[in-house]
């Protein structure tokens, strides 16, 4: 496997370590697997462990959990109208 090929995504990390669970091999043994393969792009045996426990204790998604109180960025025709007008009213502002 070449090196541009071995840099898995977080989801993708999650993923294996869920197919390894699922087979049944320690964190221990996962880490020592990925670590075969990916070398210096796996992830650290301590996120190893902890997905590991996450997905025996039923966990199945391999993304994030939503994060309550982040700010939630949306583009819309709204507000790019709002904010042009604001600039057009106020030329100091940049943009």
């Amino acid at each position: 496997m070449s090196a541009e090929s071995s840099n898995l995504s977080n989801i993708e990390h999650r993923a294996v370590i869920n197919y390894f669970v699922k087979k049944g091999k320690t964190p221990k043994e996962i880490f020592e697997d990925i670590v075969s393969v990916l070398q210096d792009s796996a992830p650290s045996y301590t996120m190893v462990e902890k997905l590991a426990h996450l997905f025996q204790e039923g966990r199945e998604c391999c993304e994030d959990d939503p994060r309550p109180g982040r700010p939630v960025t949306v583009v819309t025709e709204e507000n790019v109208r709002k904010i042009e007008k604001l600039v057009l009213a106020d030329r100091i502002i940049k943009l």
